[in-house]
């Protein structure tokens, strides 16, 4: 295989990664319609996924060119093991103040991603970058003022914030680890995110009046295929109904 194949593979691999990223998180935020504090929260959760979603479909798609596959094959016919998306999206919804906490930690990792990925090489990436930017803006604000309504709210509101910090934070790290060798240019190192996230989040707990946590971390490995539990319960319910009617279309 020549070195030119061997690329363009591997830049479709990064982008099936964040296209995983989307579309779990999507999968995940959906389940909080009609289920949220507020029907404003069903709406703007809602309207997040969607957003997540939109993004899930231009890189699976572009990923998919690599092999003959489609948006909806990768989606919905690859079995567990085949995702690889961070940990930390696939992570239950639990309390409102958990799904909020991962809200912040995730669209501030993101947000950077896009930021820098604007500058990518590969013209399909670069584009998805710039009009997912301006969505994961919004995600990052969303999340930012609800961690510190709840931060520093009442007491009850602010326990169940900082519990929420404490059940995400172990899977924190596994979003700065590097995996993207050969792809200078292309894709972002994601350990250079770390330093303004950092600074980032960091500022917005202390104004919530939460603490970082002090932790356990989690083994990580969703890059490459390895998932938590709760993982294969989402995935079935997500490919249910079209492996359920196989070669159906909408």
């Amino acid at each position: 295989m020549s070195l030119d194949k061997l690329d363009h593979r591997d830049v479709h691999a990064y982008a099936l990664g964040l296209g995983d990223d989307a579309l779990i998180l999507a999968q995940r935020l959906g389940h909080w319609i009609a289920r949220a504090p507020q029907i404003e929260e069903d709406v703007a959760l809602g309207n997040i996924g969607l957003d997540l979603l939109g993004q899930a479909r231009l890189l699976l798609t572009y990923a998919g060119e690599a092999t003959g596959q489609s948006e909806d094959d990768l989606a919905y016919l690859r079995e567990e093991r085949e995702f690889t998306n961070l940990q930390i999206v696939e992570h239950p919804n639990d309390d409102f103040a958990v799904t909020i906490a991962r809200q912040l930690v995730f669209s501030t990792y993101q947000l950077g991603l896009y930021e820098r990925l604007q500058g990518s090489t590969d013209e399909t990436l670069a584009a998805v970058a710039a009009k997912a930017v301006k969505e994961v803006d919004y995600h990052r604000d969303h999340a930012t003022r609800w961690t510190l309504r709840l931060g520093d709210g009442t007491d009850e509101s602010h326990a169940r914030m900082q519990a929420g910090l404490e059940r995400i934070w172990p899977y924190v790290a596994e979003m700065f680890v590097p995996w993207t060798d050969g792809l200078d240019g292309v894709a972002v190192d994601p350990a250079e995110i770390k330093p303004e996230w950092t600074a980032y989040v960091e500022g917005v707990l202390a104004e919530a009046t939460l603490t970082v946590p002090e932790t356990w971390t989690a083994p990580g490995g969703g890059r490459k295929g390895m998932h938590t539990e709760p993982f294969g319960y989402l995935v079935a319910e997500m490919q249910h109904l079209h492996r359920s009617h196989p070669g159906a279309t909408w």
